[in-house]
């Protein structure tokens, strides 16, 4: 058992990774660049479509990984209502994450709605600072285990 719980620790925090340095790269280099060189339709769409086939993969771990995990967790041990609070706003920060994402998929209804609402200007940068909010919330329930661990 051991063995399948670092396997799943392990390809959580790949997906987690992947997704979050991805939207950082994306954010900070590919977009600049992009800006700079011009319109380039064809490249752009090549990579928003390989970036969004990423983010599915990445997201299906996560799902899959983060609910053994939460299941594993909650079956280890008694866990006060700190750790269940923190979890209960990662999963629902999360699945904000995942609707943003689905919503940001839909590339043609993002384009007609890119320049007239707030949530399609906003989206990118959102998701990134909930990815970076879900990072940290991952490494406060890793220290409220440990010290539930911990004889008192």
């Amino acid at each position: 058992m051991f063995e399948i719980r670092v396997i799943m620790r392990v390809a959580h925090l790949l997906a987690a990774a992947a997704w979050v340095g991805g939207s950082i790269f994306y954010q900070f280099v590919v977009v600049p660049a992009l800006r700079v060189v011009g319109p380039a339709p064809a490249v752009s769409a090549k990579i928003a479509a390989l970036f969004r086939r990423v983010v599915s993969i990445c997201i299906g771990v996560l799902l899959l990984s983060g609910a053994f995990l939460t299941f594993d967790r909650l079956t280890q041990t008694t866990l006060g209502w700190p750790y269940l609070l923190v979890l209960g706003i990662k999963i629902a920060a999360a699945l904000a994450m995942f609707a943003l994402a689905a919503y940001m998929a839909q590339s043609n209804i993002r384009r007609l709605a890119k320049r007239s609402t707030r949530l399609s200007q906003a989206a990118p940068q959102l998701l990134l600072a909930l990815g970076i909010f879900v990072f940290l919330l991952g490494a406060l329930l890793n220290g409220l285990f440990e010290a539930s661990l911990a004889p008192h």
